[in-house]
Order: C-alpha cells, then sequence, then structure tokens
C-alpha cells in the first residue's frame, strides 16, 4: 500500500506575510533580513575584515561601517575557516573597542571545529543543528574555497551547496553571508560575473557586496535582486587604532604614462633601458615605444648607448 503525499501548501498572493519596512534590512541598505549571498573580492581586499563588521554590528545593534543602521540585534555564528582562533579574537575586540563595547559583550559565537564540509550532508546537518540551537540573526561562512572539496566550476556539484545553504536560511530564518574569491582576471562589467567558479554563486545571491581596487583604493559595491543598489562607497582598514572605516579621501588622479616615464627618469642617477622602465612601469612594451619617441620628438627625453635619461 502507497503512502499518502501530502500536497503542496498554497496560498493566495494576497495572504503571503510581508515584513514591515524596518524589518526588511537586516543591516541599513547592505544586506537583506535573512538574505543570502556573498562577500566577493580578490585576495587580501578585507572581505574578512567586512564579515566580521557585519557581524559585529548585527550582534551589537551599532551602525555598520559606522553608516549603515541595524535595527534589530542578535546573535551571530561564524566560521573562519583560515584564520586562527587567536587572529579572529583579535580582530573582534579592535572592532568592539572601537565601539567602546568589550568582547565579553559581544553575542558572537565561533564554530570551532578544524573541518566544516558543506558537501557533506553529515556536516550540513551539523551546521543546521547549531543555527537551530543558538538562533542567530546571521551566519557568516568565510571563506567558500575552505569549506568544500567540490569542483568549484561544476554547476550541480555548486548548486547543492548553495542549495543546502538556502534551505538553511528558509528553515532557520537566518541570514547567510558566504566570503568568496574572484578570478585572478576580472574583467566582467558586472562585478557578479568575476565571482571565481560556477555563475551560480552569482544567481544565488539576494545581498551581494563586492571589493575591487581602484587606483589604489578599495571600492565596496553593492548588489540587491529586491531593492535599489545604492551608490559605491570606498573603504580602508584604519591602523590605529584598527577597524575596518569608510574612505572618505577624493580619489587621486592616476598620472599619465608621459609622466611616469618622466618621474621615473627623473629619480634615476643613470639613464634606464627600456627594458627596465617596461618593468618597472609594468606597460605593455608597443605602448611604452610609443611613448619614448613621443618624449623624445618633443626633446623631454634623449636615447644613448646606455638607456633612456631626461
Amino acid at each position: 500500500m502507497k503512502a499518502a503525499v501530502l500536497p503542496l501548501p498554497v496560498v493566495r498572493a494576497c495572504e503571503l506575510d510581508e515584513a514591515p519596512s524596518e524589518q526588511r534590512w537586516l543591516i541599513d541598505s547592505l544586506w537583506a533580513t535573512q538574505g543570502a549571498g556573498v562577500i566577493g573580492g580578490s585576495p587580501k581586499s578585507l572581505k574578512s575584515w567586512l564579515g566580521l563588521e557585519m557581524a559585529v554590528a548585527v550582534a551589537t545593534g551599532t551602525p555598520c561601517l559606522g553608516r549603515f543602521g541595524v535595527s534589530t540585534k542578535g546573535p551571530v555564528l561564524i566560521y573562519p575557516a583560515e584564520d586562527t582562533q587567536s587572529d579572529v579574537k583579535d580582530r573582534l575586540t579592535a572592532l568592539c573597542a572601537h565601539r567602546d563595547l568589550t568582547l565579553a559583550s559581544l553575542d558572537v559565537h565561533v564554530i570551532t571545529a578544524p573541518v566544516l564540509r558543506l558537501d557533506l550532508p553529515s556536516d550540513q546537518r551539523r551546521l543546521s543543528d547549531a543555527v537551530a540551537m543558538l538562533q542567530p540573526r546571521m551566519v557568516l561562512l568565510d571563506p567558500f574555497v575552505r569549506l568544500h572539496n567540490s569542483d568549484e566550476n561544476h554547476v550541480q556539484e555548486v548548486a547543492g551547496i548553495l542549495n543546502a545553504l538556502t534551505e538553511l536560511r528558509r528553515l532557520q530564518q537566518t541570514a547567510v553571508v558566504l566570503v568568496h574569491h574572484t578570478r585572478k582576471d576580472s574583467r566582467a562589467r558586472q562585478a557578479g560575473q568575476n565571482l571565481r567558479g560556477s555563475s551560480d554563486l552569482h544567481a544565488w545571491g539576494s545581498s551581494n557586496l563586492y571589493i575591487t581596487h581602484e587606483r589604489k583604493r578599495l571600492k565596496l559595491s553593492f548588489e540587491h535582486r529586491a531593492a535599489p543598489t545604492p551608490e559605491p562607497i570606498y573603504i580602508a582598514l584604519n591602523s590605529d587604532p584598527l577597524y575596518l572605516t569608510i574612505d572618505e579621501r577624493e580619489p587621486t588622479t592616476p598620472l599619465s604614462l608621459d609622466e611616469r616615464v618622466l618621474t621615473a627618469l627623473d629619480e634615476s642617477r643613470k639613464p634606464i633601458t627600456r627594458t627596465r622602465l617596461r618593468t618597472l612601469l609594468a606597460v605593455n612594451n608597443g605602448r611604452l615605444g610609443n611613448t619614448l619617441e613621443k618624449l623624445k620628438r618633443l626633446g623631454l627625453i634623449e636615447r644613448s648607448s646606455t638607456g633612456w635619461h631626461r
């Protein structure tokens, strides 16, 4: 005898739950309530710092980056897969000190398991049980590459992991923040297309944040599925005391190649070969050759048997 199959639950559209406007954001304009998505960026671009800054903001109810408000604070669960426990503690201590708070008052919980594999059903259950016990408003997993042994470029393998995180978000009603790397040759116009691996990582996020290098600064861009996208901002790590902040400095206009060549020759006490200039300036050989010939025609530089000079 076959077991009875229950029909799928269905309601009219007008009967769907509607969150009050003040509850639509976990962090105002930055991350949606119960949103899932990615903090993407290249190595050493402060992705982990931004994740921890978000965690401290949610746990304490203080503005993230000093600007983006948190309407309802609550516990946060984090798994820092690459950092030592002492490093995590030092960073959280610094972020609390910047807010005139103590680490003891911080409602952030750290998973200390040496390994967490999101591609294993057993570890998915362990994570779900931890979330069910703590009831966090946000789960931070950093970074994705250390959380599985799957092929990041295999759509089905990545989709299996993301589906498990979506189920976690829905069942436990929590936000999920996944830190992930961008490709080394990131050139796509849309930042999410630069994420390493399957395009499903970009499509999955309801809130995504991207950190890119621009004129020797770090630009933070926003992406939301169901809300307007704010203008990008710039962020920096303040060194003393240590905390993540918005970089309000005016961007500097980069020097032209003409100016860079002239500066390099001015600073050198002896002629510089074209090969050496190309290495110093990290510029295309053909473009450098055209610039050198132009500056020579203008009488600004000369060429000798040992190289170029002013």
